[in-house]
């Protein structure tokens, strides 16, 4: 495995011949591009609320009619990304950059909305549901204890690139003030 640059593809190259480790360089790219898709999506949609919520962020707060999308969100957003390639590219580590500054982020994310979630179920038990989580409160509580390992991790074994992710963050906590 440390000699490969293809783990899976080698393994199924193994197994499978050829036809075996396309099969699964193709899966992977299938499943990068839905991955990619949903982000760009989400991520910009996201900057959107952001926008109708923070008076300092109302550009990202505008949806245009033409093509139905909340373009200065996505604007925004490809230039971060710009930002993150342009930090990768001038680092020794390159990629390993990118993912030490947004591990600690995406773990930040679904730990504190599964912590949301426990908390507004507490808040407003009587409140109607569209979907019960299955094994409540067991199935939440796991998810948190293993996104706060790993946020843990990606602090402690990642360096400076996941402490200027946390920084970033945190610095978002005065705007959570000024939309409540």
């Amino acid at each position: 495995m440390a000699g490969s640059s293809a783990v899976a593809a080698d393994l199924l190259r193994q197994v499978g011949g050829e036809a075996g480790a396309t099969f699964i360089s193709l899966l992977v790219v299938v499943a990068t591009v839905g991955s990619i898709n949903a982000t760009i999506i989400t991520g910009a949609r996201s900057s959107f609320a952001l926008g109708q919520d923070v008076s300092l962020f109302r550009f990202l707060g505008t949806w245009r009619p033409k093509p139905s999308s909340p373009t200065a969100a996505y604007l925004v957003q490809a230039g971060i990304a710009l930002a993150l390639v342009g930090l990768g590219t001038y680092t020794r580590q390159g990629f390993e950059t990118m993912v030490d500054y947004t591990a600690p982020i995406f773990w930040f994310f679904f730990l504190f909305s599964t912590l949301a979630l426990i908390v507004l179920r507490f808040r407003e038990p009587f409140h109607p549901r569209p979907f019960r989580v299955p094994l409540y409160p067991l199935i939440p509580l796991l998810f948190c204890i293993i996104c706060g390992y790993l946020l843990y991790s990606s602090l402690v074994y990642t360096g400076i690139g996941a402490i200027v992710g946390v920084v970033v963050v945190l610095l978002g906590i005065p705007l959570i003030r000024q939309s409540a």
